[in-house]
């Protein structure tokens, strides 16, 4: 398969791109991102795009893809429901859609978090947002979508946040999540565990198209003979 990241430098995307690089099944993995990834790998292609909301003009640089990972999430913290609305549905939206017209054939997987209200009716702003921008998502005309709602992540591979707070959470709680883990295995995921689900996404589809971590977690074991 072909596949398309957006976010491969974040958290989540990083790990990611690491399984897909890693799967014999991908051929060829192409990121997307204002940033590059910084890493070298014979599948990898990499477009480094600034203007994240505008996709005219590089049509064939997003077209041929079999799959798309996006896994662009920004903190809500300080933000107007504006600003938040812009930088998480309209973003995700605008490539979305360009991308259902090109690759109409494409299944799409979204991270979004747990807490996002389908509704969209919820008092506190990001849930609202984030149930719109899946809402919107599940009506494209893609092959299939599906929605990550995942919790807590715990990084692995050396895999660091870019958001300074996080990275200070996961330095100050990495001697705790192994154990955490161990004692709630299907609530807290890996960054490797977000990967390979995605990709089973892709390869056997899903029981239903908006996952927690449970689903997620079960979802990212190899299929049973």
């Amino acid at each position: 398969m072909n596949v398309l990241i957006f976010g491969a430098t974040g958290m989540v995307g990083q790990g990611v791109l690491r399984e897909c690089l890693a799967a014999p099944d991908v051929a060829m993995v192409k990121t997307i991102g204002r940033t590059p990834t910084g890493q070298r790998n014979l599948k990898l292609r990499e477009l480094v795009h600034a203007e994240m909301w505008n996709y005219e003009g590089i049509e064939d640089e997003l077209s041929g893809f079999d799959a798309c990972f996006f896994c662009i999430g920004v903190s809500s913290a300080g933000m107007s429901e504006e600003k938040y609305t812009h930088l998480t549905y309209d973003l995700t939206l605008n490539a979305a859609r360009k991308l259902a017209a090109l690759n109409p054939q494409m299944v799409f997987v979204y991270v979004s978090g747990v807490g996002a209200d389908s509704s969209e009716k919820s008092s506190v702003m990001w849930e609202r947002v984030r149930g719109k921008t899946e809402n919107a998502l599940l009506a494209l005309p893609f092959r299939s979508v599906y929605i990550f709602r995942p919790g807590m992540i715990q990084p692995l591979d050396g895999i660091k946040s870019k958001t300074p707070a996080y990275r200070i959470f996961y330095t100050l709680a990495r001697p705790i999540l192994p154990l955490l883990r161990a004692a709630l295995p299907t609530q807290i995921l890996t960054t490797a565990q977000m990967g390979r689900a995605m990709l089973n996404a892709v390869r056997r589809g899903a029981a239903s198209r908006v996952l927690g971590a449970p689903e997620i977690s079960a979802l990212s074991k190899p299929a049973q003979p």
